[in-house]
């Protein structure tokens, strides 16, 4: 395959590599904002009781999400690398695999969650207040989970396609149509209507991307009958591992963080931080597209054994992480006051308290860049043991013994503070393993 055909096998420079990446940073900071569109909608058409309904019903989508991110990376990296061993037509055939298991995987998913969606909700830790809206917002969810997994797939595969900014394109498609359908039916029909509105946000997105990868015979890839290849599922799941443990540790997390609220500031508690999470997704998105971005170039140049492009690659990303880090961390003190502002009027107790716990957050931002981009490195050499390691300590492990221990010595700064002490801890492991295989993978 030539470098005409592929991107992929362009000789690495830093503003080939930015560039390349760019579309795909863009369209996770315009995913995040899309899903907080819901948030601000309800929030403020339908109340804060609304909002919290929406993060309790979060670990839901959140392991959804898990299950389409696993696919996506770790099959990503297996097609990228197939590239650069010069085998294209295998590499369309496991792409056409994943893609079909995937869809499978959501149906299944979205089924059983239907079936038992009051046991669900109050497995979630729903209140009765709350339960009605729960259900609304699930069953919209569930539903279109097939939905849901395509544009998850989608998202990552278009940049193995050498096609970021299509995929960008797609994913503004779907979240203007989500935006549009929120102003037109929250008013009317309240969380149900902001769970339509998603649901059709992602039926945007994943039609376009069906059409774009039957009809794009020319590209790098594009859809094939699928072969069963030994290995492929098996390695796409375990290499992927680690941005599955990432986002199911956000669901475990997610209902942790809302059961303290509700023990040390009532559901209250439960809207602020729902306010600082949803800005936390927001200014963290720019460090998962960037690692995502970045992925197949690594994953094809170690693949090709272009140990000189792989070193440039790396270097290259961590530069612009540790800068990229320092201005999340300055744009979010300037920005805090109107962020808040948007969920919750000022004056509330509600933007009192997110407000403050978001400064609490702030410092968390400075190490989360480098813990993101660790672990998709690591998934995109092939080494899912190393990057799911790095997941399950930074998103679970540090996080549910932070919250196990600081509320009681602090209260609830306690809890505001066991993300941003985590990404601390998680920082200094990142590191080390950097630095531990920087010989074996010839960075």
């Amino acid at each position: 395959m030539s470098i005409k055909t592929n991107r992929l096998a362009q000789p690495v420079r830093v503003g080939w590599l930015l560039g390349f990446a760019a579309p795909t940073a863009v369209m996770m900071v315009f995913t995040s904002l899309y899903q907080m569109v819901d948030g601000v909608f309800v929030s403020r058409i339908v109340g804060e009781g609304g909002l919290s309904a929406l993060n309790i019903t979060y670990p839901v989508p959140s392991a959804i999400i898990a299950l389409s991110i696993m696919l996506a990376t770790g099959g990503s990296a297996i097609v990228a690398k197939t590239m650069g061993q010069g085998q294209p037509r295998r590499a369309c055939q496991d792409f056409s695999l994943i893609v079909w298991v995937g869809v499978l995987a959501g149906v299944l998913v979205g089924a059983a969650g239907l079936v038992w969606l009051k046991p669900l909700v109050k497995l979630l830790g729903s209140t009765p207040g709350l339960n009605l809206y729960c259900r609304q917002y699930l069953v919209c969810i569930l539903a279109c989970a097939p939905l849901l997994v395509l544009q998850m797939l989608f998202s990552v595969f278009f940049v193995t396609a050498g096609a970021p900014k299509i995929g960008l394109g797609v994913t503004a498609a779907g979240g203007i149509t989500n935006i549009v359908l929120d102003a037109m039916l929250v008013p009317h029909l309240g969380v149900l209507g902001a769970g339509i509105a998603t649901g059709a946000g992602y039926a945007v997105a994943a039609l376009a991307g069906l059409v774009f990868f039957a009809a794009n015979r020319r590209g790098s890839l594009y859809f094939v009958r699928p072969a069963w290849h030994k290995g492929v599922l098996w390695h796409s799941c375990t290499n992927g591992a680690s941005e599955m443990i990432n986002n199911m540790a956000v669901s475990i997390t997610t209902f942790l963080l809302n059961q303290s609220m509700l023990k040390y500031a009532g559901e209250d508690g439960v809207a602020a931080i729902t306010i600082v999470l949803y800005a936390q997704f927001l200014m963290t998105s720019v460090f998962m597209g960037f690692s995502s971005g970045v992925a197949p170039v690594i994953s094809y140049h170690y693949g090709a054994k272009n140990h000189d492009q792989l070193r440039r690659a790396v270097s290259i990303s961590l530069w612009a992480v540790g800068i990229g880090s320092v201005l999340v961390v300055l744009a979010g003190a300037v920005l805090v006051g109107p962020i808040v502002g948007v969920f919750s009027p000022k004056g509330s107790s509600v933007y009192a308290m997110a407000k403050h716990g978001f400064y609490l957050f702030l410092v968390a931002f400075l190490a989360s860049g480098v813990n993101l981009f660790a672990s998709a490195l690591f998934t995109a050499l092939s080494n899912g043991k190393t990057s799911a390691m790095l997941s399950f300590l930074r998103t679970l492990v540090f996080i549910v013994l932070g919250l196990a221990l600081w509320p009681a010595l602090w209260g609830l700064t306690g809890v505001w503070l066991a993300i941003p002490l985590a990404e601390a801890g998680a920082l200094l492991v990142s590191v080390a393993c950097l630095v531990w295989y920087k010989r074996d993978f010839g960075w």
